[in-house]
């Protein structure tokens, strides 16, 4: 990570204490000739906390195979898409065949909180004609998402002893009043759904999350202070600076109306994700081959979807401005308890991958350390 150059980006996370310092992988596929288009594969190894393991049938770590089903955290989300990136270059070397362009595999880290990971392999110059990411979207190839910002809103309170509370303020209580507030703001954010296409048959295409809440000392002691940790998400086409405004000003504007809070204005502070979605175009050739290759491998014709959620895809749809395919295996309970991941789908994609790569990079045999080309 090049903190530096992550933080001029306009689509740079923020940093923080918690920002990963593992290392970013990228492996290069070199072919004979150079006459296919090449590709990015791309997977992310963060995962999101298990929380409670009493509340998961198998401990989330131990991976756990029933039926069809893997179980564990990050089985799904996404190592399952990481395995598919190497099996389905796997798939063609043991038929004797390897992409006839050049392919990065990439490996990431930071998908999870700012997405600097992806970015970082778009600023050190790695890129190519398309991309392929393989997160967990039921055989589904996503035509748009989200951008996400998230926020850090702090809240001061006046401690006293609980006998004296009326002479205090709770900051846990006030804290309680700003989330109320940005419930409208998510409220009104849906509202401008009208007219916008992917997202305007969607119930709730806005999501905000209160994903922490911490304050106070005692319990006998009125709460001096209190910390909500955030996230929300934005439609494609805004800006996360202009979405990020209005969120520190419905903050401020209403705390100036609060009998407390305007003369204890809460703190607003962004960190991790300030990043802005966006919508894959169709007609694109790469989409184009990827669908023969899913009606190949499935019999299905290629389904697409709006997904509420963040993908690295942002990263090369926005400034590389190439073919951004996210598309990969079910699953269920991604972030929740007993994540699990379809085996046999997972198959299924691995077979279109490497049928996409096939057509998309074109093939050349193999050659043996010994300089002879493998059986075909």
């Amino acid at each position: 990570m090049d903190r530096e150059a992550l933080e001029r980006h306009p689509g740079g996370g923020r940093f923080s204490v918690d920002h990963s310092t593992a290392p970013i992988v990228v492996a290069i596929h070199r072919p004979q000739s150079e006459v296919g288009r090449s590709l990015i594969l791309q997977a992310h190894v963060d995962v999101v906390p298990p929380g409670p393991s009493t509340m998961w049938t198998h401990p989330p770590f131990e991976p756990v195979v029933e039926g069809d089903w893997l179980y564990g955290r990050g089985g799904a989300d996404m190592k399952a898409g990481h395995a598919a990136n190497l099996f389905a270059l796997d798939a063609l070397r043991r038929v004797g065949f390897q992409p006839a362009a050049t392919v990065y595999m990439q490996s990431v880290v930071e998908e999870e909180s700012t997405g600097n990971g992806a970015l970082m392999t778009h600023l050190r110059g790695y890129s190519a004609d398309a991309v392929l990411i393989p997160e967990p979207e039921d055989e589904k190839l996503v035509r748009a998402n989200v951008g996400v910002i998230w926020f850090q809103v702090e809240v001061r309170g006046i401690p006293v002893h609980v006998r004296e509370m009326g002479s205090g303020a709770n900051a846990i209580d006030a804290a309680y009043r700003v989330v109320g507030e940005l419930r409208q703001l998510e409220a009104r954010w849906n509202e401008r759904k009208a007219g916008l296409e992917h997202f305007e048959n969607e119930e709730h295409p806005i999501n905000l999350n209160v994903g922490r809440i911490e304050g106070g000392d005692w319990a006998s002691s009125v709460p001096g202070w209190c910390r909500l940790e955030c996230r929300i998400s934005i439609y494609p086409g805004r800006s996360a600076d202009d979405a990020a405004r209005e969120i520190a000003n419905c903050v401020s504007d209403f705390a100036r109306r609060d009998p407390f809070l305007a003369n204890n204005p809460p703190i607003v502070t962004f960190n991790g994700f300030h990043a802005e979605g966006y919508v894959l175009p169709p007609g694109s050739e790469a989409e184009t081959v990827l669908g023969r290759a899913h009606q190949e491998a499935t019999g299905e014709a290629l389904r697409t979807f709006m997904t509420a959620g963040y993908l690295d895809t942002r990263v090369y749809a926005l400034y590389d401005r190439i073919p951004a395919l996210c598309y990969g295996p079910y699953s269920e309970n991604i972030h929740g308890f007993d994540e699990r991941v379809s085996l046999s789908s997972l198959e299924r994609i691995t077979v279109t991958m490497a049928l996409f790569i096939a057509e998309w990079c074109g093939l050349e045999p193999v050659v043996r350390s010994n300089g002879t080309e493998a059986d075909t």
